[in-house]
């Protein structure tokens, strides 16, 4: 092909105006789409005609983890001894796996929020991004956390699904374990040291861990200020794991930049975020579609409790104008049914187009992209996707993603 492609088809969304526009005809010269229906078309350009389908910016999940799930193992969740029984090496491979199949699905840019497993300090995503980036296989553009920081017991402690024994699988703080102003600088430092693009932290505990209840406070608000204060002295955004309402306020407090999952928000801590400009990323598809079934009783009873409070608070979120972010949390989903999110999101109150915005403009915010990302436009990157139908009335068509094109280059035609 040309170093100039032509993509035409019948449709194409324009997500910051909420609008379906006809027809589409998209110039992209390289990486880059330098118009959109413009009066007259370059000559010698390669053509692709698409039809009847209407064009998409990139999807975005921005909470998921490509070093879990996926091929070797049941649908959705990890086997619960992975963490035991997969090497680094192995657990990468497996993330080469994943990325291909969250790209076929249509979401070209997530965000790996974090590794919590034994990896002898490797930076396992930041490597995926880079060997993505390099094109060695196909895969989303990556914005790696290294490992999660958590405190000892807490959620995201790599003994949280398994309830191991002491002594095995021991963790560093090199590791993400740490404890104390001291140890938590020393982690947010050594992530960034090996090249992380966001640091995730355990701010309360979770509904898939033996040591912690989901909405308890885990880091101190004097710890939660040092992590902040790390990250963003380098220009790097936080992300916390929150259920509980008081971990979730005093994330706001430290000015921790997005929240992920919010479960047991209140009203007044909603409103707070809304004031504070404080995004959260819902990851409502795990109450719909999690195989619930499968995990341990102890598990069971903390969804129970949390998703229907869960829903509750989604809904209220937007309702309030909460900056809310697309996020899946794969592979509490299966990774490449991230689509589902946005089903969920809009079951909760949002919009079809509503969604289409989280998924694109407002997740390309949240990862200070949305000069190049998120939109359909020249001078973004060509990051296009094309689906059946009209989106904006059916959301579910994004569940049936005809053709990926990401940084111009194809890797999808159906």
């Amino acid at each position: 092909m040309s170093e100039v492609t032509i993509l035409r088809s019948d449709r194409w969304v324009d997500v910051v105006a909420g609008e379906v526009r006809s027809p589409a005809v998209l110039v992209i010269e390289g990486n880059q789409i330098v118009a959109v229906n413009p009066a007259e078309l370059p000559a010698g350009a390669s053509e692709i005609e698409l039809g009847d389908v209407t064009l998409l910016p990139g999807l975005m999940d921005m909470e998921l983890n490509m070093l879990i799930g996926g091929p070797g193992g049941p649908e959705g969740l990890p086997d619960p001894m992975h963490g035991v029984k997969d090497s680094p090496v192995y657990r990468t491979l497996r993330g080469v796996v994943n990325c291909t199949t969250t790209l076929m699905a249509g979401f070209t840019t997530v965000r790996n929020l974090g590794l919590m497993v034994y990896t002898a300090g490797f930076m396992l995503d930041v490597d995926l991004a880079k060997a993505v980036d390099q094109g060695w296989f196909p895969g989303p553009r990556i914005i790696p956390a290294g490992h999660a920081i958590t405190p000892t017991g807490g959620h995201l402690d790599p003994t949280m699904f398994q309830g191991l024994a002491p002594g095995i699988m021991p963790q560093s703080v090199e590791q993400g374990i740490a404890n104390g102003v001291p140890e938590v600088r020393k982690a947010v430092r050594y992530q960034l040291k090996y090249g992380v693009k966001v640091i995730k932290i355990s701010a309360s505990g979770g509904i898939m861990s033996f040591s912690s209840a989901a909405g308890a406070q885990q880091y101190s608000d004097e710890e939660l200020a040092a992590i902040v204060d790390e990250a963003h002295r380098v220009g790097l955004r936080v992300a916390a794991h929150a259920h509980g309402d008081a971990g979730i306020r005093a994330c706001i407090r430290a000015g921790v930049d997005c929240i992920e999952h919010g479960s047991l928000a209140t009203d007044e801590t909603l409103a707070l975020m809304v004031e504070q400009g404080t995004f959260l990323v819902g990851t409502c598809a795990l109450a719909d579609h999690m195989d619930v079934g499968r995990i341990h009783p102890a598990f069971q009873k903390k969804a129970a409790e949390i998703f229907p409070k869960a829903r509750r608070m989604m809904g209220k979120a937007i309702e309030l104008g909460v900056k809310i972010a697309c996020g899946s949390d794969a592979p509490a989903i299966p990774h490449g049914t991230q689509a589902d999110e946005l089903v969920a999101m809009v079951d909760r109150g949002m919009t079809p187009m509503q969604a289409l915005r989280a998924a694109t403009v407002t997740s390309a915010e949240l990862i200070e992209r949305e000069h190049d990302l998120g939109r359909l436009a020249p001078g973004y990157l060509a990051d296009v996707i094309a689906v059946p139908g009209d989106p904006s009335k059916d959301i579910k068509v994004t569940k049936d993603v005809r053709f990926v094109m990401k940084d111009g280059h194809v890797y999808k035609n159906d």
